[in-house]
């Protein structure tokens, strides 16, 4: 399954890089975020790819229903970012990432996860009990045990409540970690958690897509995930080396 997730990435990872740099549709605008066409476009040649290599798994995506979203009793699911990232890639910031985890439907245990950077060319994959790989590289979590030392992606929510705690955090954090990022695309942020370059990702309210596949490449690189629904279909996110104690999350 692992071949047809990066086979799905990188097809759709081609799409976007072609289209960066370019003048992009925006077919909806809320208040912190917008949707453009090649949302709903990566995702469809996502799905299509999938269930052509496994018709009989279903897919949950971030773009909302499909014309074939698979098998609706299927026991193994796709979660799908087509891009995680979007107001990034809209305004012409490289940092943007394609995301797909499966797992099974019934305890919901993640098996796999891919996230591929089209830009810099950067597949990172794992599977569960094999490890994290990056370009086909096994990678580690960082081996910092300082918090001074850390590096933190502490990423805004859209809601007030979450907005206004992620400041609390960068309150605390500001002054007693090394630096603090907030780069806009929670997959990469957990790839860069599970390749030791950040040591810590939090985040107060994403959705299932926006970490699927990273939850399984912290875990396979050594990491701790602490997730918790707050709200449906909204997650807490703490996402570490596990080597540094963070008091507040």
């Amino acid at each position: 399954m692992i071949y047809a997730a990066i086979t799905a990435a990188q097809a759709a990872g081609d799409r976007l890089r072609q289209a960066f740099g370019h003048e992009l549709r925006v077919t909806e605008e809320f208040a912190h975020d917008i949707k453009i066409a090649a949302d709903k476009e990566s995702q469809d040649l996502i799905y299509s790819i999938l269930l052509d290599h496994f018709p009989k798994t279903r897919c949950l995506g971030e773009e909302g229903d499909s014309n074939n979203p698979g098998d609706p009793k299927a026991e193994i699911e796709w979660i799908v970012d087509p891009i995680d990232g979007t107001m990034n890639l809209a305004h012409n910031i490289p940092h943007f990432c394609v995301s797909i985890a499966a797992r099974e439907v019934k305890s919901e245990k993640i098996l796999l996860g891919v996230i591929y950077d089209p830009l810099r060319n950067e597949l990172f994959t794992a599977e569960r009990g094999t490890g994290t790989y990056l370009n086909g590289v096994r990678r580690y979590v960082s081996t910092r045990t300082q918090l001074s030392e850390a590096i933190l992606a502490v990423g805004f929510a859209k809601s007030q409540e979450s907005i206004d705690h992620c400041l609390k955090l960068y309150a605390v954090y500001g002054n007693q970690a090394r630096k603090l990022r907030a780069m806009g695309s929670a997959a990469l942020d957990l790839a860069y958690v599970a390749t030791g370059r950040f040591d810590a990702y939090i985040e107060q309210g994403v959705n299932l897509w926006d970490i699927a596949a990273g939850v399984i490449l912290v875990e396979e690189a050594g990491g701790v995930m602490e997730t918790e629904e707050k709200a449906k279909g909204k997650y807490r996110v703490c996402g570490s080396s596990g080597r540094i104690e963070y008091p507040l999350k």
